[in-house]
């Protein structure tokens, strides 16, 4: 996963130098790598949970489900101006501009991040740990 997203960062920064894009300094470069990077790291999180539905249904048409839910809901979410308290939609709100209106996150944003994935992840850890194996 890590690859990939530098590869897309990469890429990214080729073709807008392609396709000349002005006032690139190295400063905005930094600002944008650093926002990719905690953006894809967010996303990353958000990946216990469905690593304990594919755990729990030890299948992979649970989670494929639940994810695409979650990116229908996450979308409506955001409309309706409740994006800021759905966890698969703050890292997409953290990548925004912060002069984006409605669309600025609070600390009640990262406290439901942070639970969702340390559930998920604990989940999955007592899962493992306390399931049938066969």
């Amino acid at each position: 996963m890590c690859f990939t997203n530098i590869c897309f960062f990469v890429f990214g920064l080729i073709i807008g130098n392609v396709i000349g894009i002005s006032g690139w300094s190295g400063e905005i470069i930094f600002q944008y790598a650093n926002k990719f990077i905690v953006t894809s790291l967010l996303t990353f999180l958000l990946c216990t949970p469905i690593a304990f539905l594919a755990s729990y249904s030890r299948g992979y048409l649970l989670p494929m489900g639940f994810v695409i839910l979650t990116l229908i809901m996450a979308n409506f979410t955001g409309l309706v101006g409740l994006g800021p308290y759905f966890p698969w939609a703050i890292p997409g709100i953290y990548s925004t501009p912060a002069s984006a209106e409605g669309m600025q996150l609070v600390i009640s944003s990262y406290i439901i991040f942070a639970s969702t994935s340390v559930l998920g992840f604990g989940g999955t850890i007592a899962l493992w740990r306390y399931a049938d194996q066969h």
